[in-house]
């Protein structure tokens, strides 16, 4: 799909401003999701939280009362989203994001990529750069 889409004598550019996921600590999220992919905490309160950076979307995060993390592996299709990191090198993202509070996911569904987990308990996937042009 293009960036610009034409309706009639109508220019609309359209691009994601943010990912907004639900979890229960938005801050700790936020601090999480910041120190992993170098980006900026621009808001941060128990009930939301947003990193920015220089170049593409925003991550939001918002408080869910009773917020259950989904299961990994999770036969019923409810993991609710993941991202999928471009790295340069896995092994050292992996060893940085578990630093910072990550954990590695089991089963791993494969040997080109690593998933992880989140501190809120969302999958995550590292993968190589060089695989997404």
């Amino acid at each position: 799909m293009n960036q610009t889409q034409t309706s009639e004598a109508t220019v609309i550019a359209t691009r994601i401003g943010m990912v907004t996921v639900d979890c229960a600590d938005p801050v700790a999220e936020a601090e999480f999701w910041a120190a992993l992919l170098g980006g900026e905490i621009a808001a941060a309160t128990q009930e939301y939280a947003m990193v920015v950076f220089p170049a593409g979307p925003a991550l939001g995060f918002g408080c869910v009362d009773d917020f259950e993390p989904p299961a990994w592996p999770n036969p019923h299709g409810s993991k609710q989203f993941h991202l999928d990191l471009a790295v340069t090198d896995i092994a050292a993202t992996e060893q940085q994001a578990l630093g910072l509070g990550a954990s590695l996911a089991e089963p791993q569904p494969g040997e080109t990529w690593r998933v992880l987990i989140d501190p809120a308990g969302h999958p995550f996937c590292l993968s190589d750069a060089k695989n997404w042009g």
